[in-house]
């Protein structure tokens, strides 16, 4: 089996017969498409009821394309069979769908809240999608202990505490976090570092805690500060200098020159964080402000975020798949996601009026708990803030599409330096990480014309490559990597990702439907949403010399491969020094690159992030090994019953030798777990 095929965009004669071909095809059968897909769409129409709720469309291999929401199911899906008024990215979406699921709701603003989660489940290619999907950092103030820890948080708030935030980057909430120690002199240490102590730490000898761990402060005294820090990270920073001042004033009268002097330092904390807000946010309170900007066909949101009055950072959002939307129909989309992972505040200021304002609205106080107010100021602070907020989206697009200039510039340098006829638009590139031989895995990151794709990122388990042999890894990644692409069998256990999925009611083809990729009405098919599993890479980077080539080129040979474009970065004879690195083709051709070249700092950049990503999978799964226990083999032993044979007996050898009816004496362990774990270790006699 060979990748290349007569009309494929990799046939070697070139891509004009592709083009040629590809043309013909689309004016053919765009009108056979879009009744194939207005067929799917009818069937499921008949049976809908006007009710709210929430709609996917799915193309022929089961791929979400679009999910949306509506107050009438019926009249919403509907409106797709009316074809003049859809736009030319509606017909496109409708050309390919196949089938369609829906899940009813109890109202349309859970229903928008449903869109929200299922567009950031799904990333469907005809949805605008926000392309950051990291978490924003917290500050979290802890209530799980009679001294609360002070701490930089992200992800899920399961821990009992305050959360302040969202911060704009992590470096914003540690410079933040840094000044707050200062301040109130808070402990930042884990529970088990602060039982252990028997003399104050560094952080108590440059005042940055109180040490309650050795009794510098009591239980009282340390509540008082706790409360000062609550309340200034909730808009009374100015009664908390106030109050400071006092303190400090009263210090000196009493002589106290000692305790006046932390105070001036824990004042001054106070006034560096005060004096780093680059944006006057006073009398605000707790508000998000929104403003986008739209040029040359792209778009960008600006948002600040302001808790208590203070500005706590801002970051520029550039929603993707905007195409032909409305651009409050977009911010719209925005904020919906955005605020999927980021409890709304009680003011969100906008820069336009949005389309179902106040449903919007809606939807977010009922997440929040508490009332949500969607405006455009009009005057005053507010209004200045949103200037302000304005200028910056426009500047922050503007220097986007200076960096996308240089990144397609770069882009074609690529194309050229390999001989491809095409700029690539994904990436692949692949590294191995192990110690000699030991917790072997194999890594791919994945690169497209706007940056990495990280949630395309993989991690390949090596299973039967030998002890310290990297070629025979590399073979092996290739293989699993490009088994299901090449009609192969199985060659180890399978460690792709599933797609999620939940209770809906669907009008579906039958799952074993074969899947035949036709081209799009109007274009080829929207990129996103893509499985490594189901689709081409345009280029594969892998990181080493002549011997990883070797591997990779005869690997892919086998497999029926022959025209994937293929290229190995390796250090060059100086292999201390960067920028003489040798690229070696599959021809067994060898080319350098200028020392100062932008292609050559951008190759590198691709190495660097999969060498990254490789060594800290390593990492973890070493870290892992260390804390396996023999017990985690045991079927039926959790967490709990774990601990408690190890309280009981003190390691997993006693646990292994012990006999039945002392197994049955371990508290928490029942007969039946005493005899299943017994059964386990002497199974056989």
């Amino acid at each position: 089996m060979s990748r290349t095929k007569a009309g494929s965009p990799h046939d070697p004669r070139g891509k004009e017969r592709f083009h040629e071909e590809r043309a013909t095809y689309t004016v053919a059968s765009a009108q056979p498409d879009l009744e194939a897909g207005l067929t799917a769409i009818r069937e499921t129409a008949k049976t809908l009821k006007p009710r709210p709720g929430v709609y996917r469309m799915l193309d022929a291999r089961g791929d979400v394309l679009y999910v949306g929401k509506a107050r009438s199911l019926k009249a919403r899906v509907a409106n797709y069979t009316q074809v003049k008024a859809l736009t030319n990215r509606l017909q496109r979406m409708v050309s390919q769908c196949r089938r369609m699921e829906i899940v009813v709701t109890n109202s349309e603003a859970e229903a928008l809240l449903l869109e929200a989660q299922l567009i950031k489940r799904y990333r469907p290619p005809f949805n605008v999608l926000l392309r950051d999907d990291k978490s924003f950092p917290f500050i979290l103030l802890r209530a799980d202990h009679a001294f609360p820890r002070i701490q930089k948080h992200r992800g899920a708030r399961r821990a009992k505490g305050n959360y302040y935030g969202p911060f704009a980057s992590a470096g914003s909430v540690n410079k933040t976090l840094n000044a707050l120690q200062k301040l109130f002199l808070l402990r930042s240490c884990t529970d088990s570092f602060f039982n252990n102590r028997d003399r104050p730490c560094l952080l108590y000898q440059i005042k940055r805690c109180s040490a309650p761990c050795v009794g510098r402060i009591d239980e009282a005294g340390y509540a008082s500060l706790v409360h000062e820090a609550k309340d200034f990270l909730g808009g009374k920073s100015s009664a908390v200098q106030s109050d400071l001042e006092k303190q400090m004033a009263k210090a000196a009268e009493d002589l106290d020159f000692e305790t006046a002097a932390i105070l001036r330092d824990r004042l001054r904390a106070a006034t560096f964080i005060q004096g780093s807000q680059a944006i006057n946010a006073s009398g605000v309170g707790d508000a998000d402000v929104f403003a986008l900007a739209a040029k040359g066909g792209h778009m960008g949101v600006q948002a600040f975020f302001i808790r208590g009055g203070q500005n706590w950072g801002h970051r520029a959002i550039f929603p993707r798949n905007t195409g032909d939307v409305e651009e409050a129909e977009v911010l719209a989309d925005v904020l919906l996601q955005f605020y999927e992972e980021v409890p709304p505040p009680k003011t969100i200021l906008v820069d336009r009026e949005l389309p179902e304002r106040e449903l919007i609205a809606e939807a977010l106080c009922g997440k929040a708990g508490h009332a949500v107010a969607i405006s455009i100021p009009q005057r005053g602070t507010r209004r200045k803030l949103m200037q302000q907020a304005q200028r910056n989206a426009v500047e922050a697009l503007e220097r986007r599409q200076a960096e996308s200039g240089a990144k397609a510039k770069i882009q074609r340098e690529l194309a050229e330096f390999l001989g491809l006829e095409d700029v690539p638009q994904r990436i692949e590139v692949y590294d191995n990480s192990h110690i000699q031989g030991d917790k072997a895995l194999g890594a791919m990151v994945v690169a497209g014309p706007e940056g990495f794709e990280k949630g395309q990122y993989r991690k390949f388990n090596i299973k039967s490559a030998q002890t310290n042999d990297d070629f025979g890894m590399m073979r092996e990644v290739m293989r699993r990597r490009f088994r299901n692409l090449a009609s192969l069998p199985d060659v180890g256990e399978g460690d792709h990702a599933q797609n999620g999925g939940g209770e809906s009611q669907s009008n579906s083809a039958p799952a074993d439907t074969p899947y035949h990729p036709q081209p799009a009405a109007g274009g080829p098919p929207p990129r996103g949403g893509e499985d490594h599993r189901t689709v081409w890479p345009d280029l594969l980077l892998i990181d080493g010399g002549k011997g990883q080539m070797s591997s990779v080129r005869d690997t892919l040979a086998e497999m029926g491969i022959e025209d994937l474009p293929l290229i190995a970065i390796a250090k060059g004879p100086h292999h201390g020094r960067e920028g003489r690195e040798v690229f070696h083709f599959p021809d067994g051709r060898e080319k350098t690159l200028p020392v100062n070249s932008p292609l050559l700092f951008y190759l590198q950049t691709l190495r660097d992030e999969v060498h990254r990503y490789a060594i800290g999978a390593h990492r973890a799964k070493r870290s892992r090994a260390i804390t396996a226990s023999p017990l985690d083999e045991i079927p039926g032993i959790g967490p709990s019953r774990k601990r408690a044979l190890l309280l009981h007996f003190g390691t997993a050898g006693k646990v292994r030798a012990a006999a039945l009816d002392d197994l049955k004496r371990a508290p928490g362990i029942s007969e039946a777990v005493a005899q299943k774990i017994y059964d386990f270790y002497h199974a056989g006699g």
